[in-house]
């Protein structure tokens, strides 16, 4: 019996990050609760396993002039000889949207194209697409100074930047938008019940987009 690898490469809401962290001490959500775990129980009976890849702070292809090692760029082609994933499931471009970098849906949706570029130079891995949840409205205000009203404005124009990416490059899209909110606690990360309803979307697109080609060989493989 082969079982598969997805890949989930993210920032903190991929990380599982629990909005009431505050000043740097990230608390994670456990496993039951963030969607990647949520996802990897309804997956496991279908013969996938879920490689968890989120860091916090992780851009696409932005160096962060402050902290060292959240260029996704510099850390995907690792992640990807590590975990030889049989699908990649690629939500960043939250990040992206800080003031500092001073960037545009179009310039973030560039840096997701590199980085499916990378994933198709490196394996054959089927690629779903997520464009993130939005930033809250006032998340500059008092939550998280790295942002701006530019940054929320900029993170609304992702998921149609993104679906257009997707069809052009022929990936899976989902629009994580559509299913979770950012919290009233930090508004920027999801809280449970937003993890809750990404994992459901996620599961129902991966299984129409991705997995639905492996069933097949994955049940013969048991009966086998």
């Amino acid at each position: 019996m082969t079982r598969k690898t997805v890949l989930a490469f993210g920032d903190s809401n991929t990380f599982g990050l629990d909005p009431i962290s505050r000043g740097g001490a990230y608390i994670r959500f456990d496993s039951r609760t963030r969607w990647t775990g949520r996802l990897a129980e309804m997956l496991s009976p279908m013969g996938w396993d879920v490689a968890e890849e989120g860091r916090c702070g992780r851009t696409t292809v932005f160096q962060d002039p402050e902290r060292e090692g959240l260029c996704g760029a510099d850390a995907l082609p690792e992640a990807l000889r590590t975990h030889r994933p049989d699908a990649v499931i690629l939500m960043l471009g939250t990040n992206d949207c800080k003031t500092v970098f001073g960037t545009s849906p179009a310039v973030i949706a560039a840096g997701i194209a590199r980085l499916i570029g990378m994933i198709r130079k490196e394996s054959e891995a089927e690629i779903l697409l997520l464009s993130p949840i939005l930033l809250g409205e006032d998340v500059y205000n008092g939550y998280d100074p790295d942002f701006s009203a530019a940054s929320v404005a900029c993170s609304k124009g992702l998921r149609a930047a993104y679906a257009e990416t997707a069809a052009r490059l022929h990936c899976g899209f989902l629009a994580a938008s559509d299913f979770a909110a950012p919290s009233e606690t930090d508004r920027e990360h999801m809280d449970a019940e937003g993890h809750r309803a990404l994992a459901d979307a996620v599961f129902s697109a991966f299984v129409q987009q991705i997995a639905a080609a492996h069933t097949n060989e994955y049940e013969n493989s048991v009966r086998a």
